[in-house]
């Protein structure tokens, strides 16, 4: 899982209220909202007006995040949240993601002599378009007589068209997300030429589909999920088996270590790590020693828990995440 987008939640100071709540009634909200205020002000914390309306907004599960009264990301959730309410130096993030789960960037493109339906997927929204590069002519006839072949030709020439217009789309978005991978289904025909003229790096990354065309999508969803729960499980077993490989660091202290060094390409996490550590301002300021950090000039180390100091680290340093239960405590794979 990339963490761009909780990045802008390390860009002012803390302290942080996080406030995780269920998709409730608005009754049950009221009341709910209640409880939280009275666990934010045991930590510290105070209510405030933003935090308390994204609180009360209707609407599904969700995870907020607040700084000095103002929220700073509300992220909604699939499923309902256990309900809680923390104030603290860093944000609360960990519970956000694993439940969001690793998300992967890609590209469905459902495909046929008249063009495709190209959507992206990736941080945000959906993004779809339509690419249809020639209209005429579309079909083949058996018409016969003298002209018969130059109109095959034509016919031809005009799926080459759309085909290329379809892959320069799909060679574009590639570049522009870092898709992961291009799921392609569609009109047999239509795809082969599609993978005749995509870039290197695209074609890397295609998986065929079988079912699903643009005016009948059956089944291409369900298809859609098996590929990328397949490319999750796969991508999960090569991080692991890379660590292995590297021998590389375990624990909090040694993570840490390679954090600072900007080495860490990925850190694989067995779920939440309550423990304490001791942090700075700095993002890969993290140690269990309070004394160590104040040899690096931190004058005023503070405890925060070991979770969300090493994913600020992570986010900070452009590291992964991945949650695994084929790891006892944190490790983390290197990028060298």
């Amino acid at each position: 899982m990339r963490l761009d987008f909780i990045r802008p939640l390390y860009e002012r100071p803390g302290p942080y209220a996080s406030v995780y709540v269920g998709g409730l009634t608005a009754r049950d909200r009221s009341a709910l909202w209640t409880s939280l205020c009275d666990e934010l002000e045991r930590a510290g914390g105070t209510e405030s007006e933003a935090l308390r309306e994204e609180v009360l907004s209707p609407g599904p599960g969700r995870a907020v995040f607040a700084v000095h009264g103002d929220v700073v990301l509300s992220e909604p959730l699939p499923e309902a949240p256990r309900p809680l309410a923390a104030f603290s130096p860093l944000p609360l993030v960990t519970p956000m993601l694993m439940q969001r789960g690793e998300s992967v960037p890609h590209l469905r493109v459902i495909i046929d002599h008249a063009g495709a339906d190209v959507s992206v997927h990736g941080n945000g929204s959906p993004r779809k378009t339509t690419v249809e590069a020639e209209e005429w002519p579309l079909q083949k006839t058996a018409q016969g007589g003298f002209s018969q072949r130059h109109y095959e030709k034509a016919v031809e020439e005009t799926w080459e068209k759309n085909a290329v217009a379809v892959a320069q789309e799909v060679d574009e978005q590639v570049r522009r997300t870092d898709a992961q991978l291009v799921l392609v289904a569609g009109e047999p025909h239509s795809r082969s030429l599609l993978c005749d003229h995509l870039g290197p790096r695209s074609t890397g990354r295609i998986q065929m589909l079988e079912r699903g065309h643009r005016n009948a999508t059956g089944g291409f969803e369900q298809d859609v999920e098996t590929a990328l729960g397949g490319w999750l499980d796969d991508r999960r077993a090569e991080l692991l088996n890379r660590h292995g490989e590297q021998d590389g660091p375990t624990g909090v202290a040694r993570v840490a270590q390679a954090l600072r060094e900007g080495r860490v390409h990925a850190l694989l996490m067995p779920g939440e790590l309550p423990r304490t550590v001791w942090i700075g301002e700095g993002a890969t300021q993290v140690s269990r020693d309070a004394g160590e950090l104040r040899t690096w000039g931190v004058e005023h180390p503070v405890q925060e828990r070991a979770d969300s100091a090493l994913v600020r680290a992570a986010a900070m340093t452009d590291a992964e995440i991945w949650f695994t239960d084929q790891v006892e405590d944190v490790a983390a794979v290197l990028r060298y």
